[in-house]
């Protein structure tokens, strides 16, 4: 459990100071026969703030539920 706990609350951190990243797709307009046209498109994926400090309490609790038990 404890090693959960440190990956939520890496992962938290990385949410709070990337808040989200670019994917590139690329979409078929027209197809006339050996004539292809393809446009590409960026779409932003991201996530709200207090996804990440869910993340990094989530972590907490992981790890000092863990130390209490032993």
């Amino acid at each position: 459990m404890k090693v959960i706990g440190i990956i939520l609350i890496v992962a938290g951190i990385a949410m709070l100071i990337f808040r989200g990243f670019n994917v590139q797709t690329e979409k078929k307009v027209l197809d006339i026969g050996p004539v292809e046209l393809n446009k590409k498109e960026n779409n932003w994926v991201g996530w709200p703030l207090y996804a990440g400090a869910i993340a990094i309490v989530a972590g907490i609790v992981l790890v000092v539920a863990d130390n209490k038990k032993k």
